[in-house]
């Protein structure tokens, strides 16, 4: 397989605009601040490795953000979150995979295993323990979600899932950090470095 492409999701960290669900539990300002340490550590560790290129797709269209210079960028666009994954990878060098910047326990590793999967199936989703996905790659051309997924919601992998026709395979399981529940199970967590704004 040909050196892959890393998608990262990018939202410009202002005050009110990134984690809101999670904003209401514990404070805009907090989850800003939770928000910009997960997107520059999820930055440090993938833009290192040297089994894939990273490209940023960044909302609003131009944003500049605090991330790494030297890094390509590409606008999100306008539409749902599923079309603006569509059309970011559809605009890269395939396989492609495309991550979440919040994803605390993120580690290349999980990227790498994400990609051998994609050897052998049209599409590869990383599970989110919430119900969604943390990861979405595909290896050919093709659209993913042209049609109706509930999104941040409990059944949206098995919502995307359902309307592929053809099998896709999974990643690992991992979590994101989008309500106060989530925060609460990250903060319970041994593994993980604490956060403190």
């Amino acid at each position: 397989m040909r050196r892959g492409t890393v998608i990262v999701m990018l939202r410009e960290a202002r005050l009110g605009a990134v984690k809101t669900r999670l904003g209401a539990a514990i404070g805009p300002a907090r989850a800003t601040a939770f928000y910009r340490r997960m997107a520059a550590d999820a930055l440090r560790r993938l833009a290192d490795d040297r089994r894939w290129r990273v490209v940023l797709a960044v909302t609003p269209d131009g944003a500049r953000g605090p991330w790494p210079r030297g890094l390509a960028r590409i606008g999100q666009g306008r539409g749902d979150i599923g079309a603006r994954m569509d059309r970011a990878l559809a605009r890269v060098p395939l396989p492609a995979v495309l991550v979440g910047s919040d994803i605390p326990s993120l580690r290349p590793r999980h990227v790498a295993r994400a990609f051998r999967r994609l050897r052998g199936a049209r599409a590869v989703f990383g599970p989110a323990e919430d119900g969604g996905f943390w990861l979405v790659g595909i290896r050919r051309r093709t659209r993913l979600f042209a049609g109706p997924v509930r999104w941040s919601h409990a059944e949206t992998l098995a919502d995307a899932l359902a309307q592929l026709p053809f099998p896709a395979a999974l990643a690992d399981r991992l979590a994101d950090v989008d309500d106060g529940a989530a925060w609460a199970a990250y903060n319970r967590t041994p593994c993980v470095s604490r956060f403190s704004p």
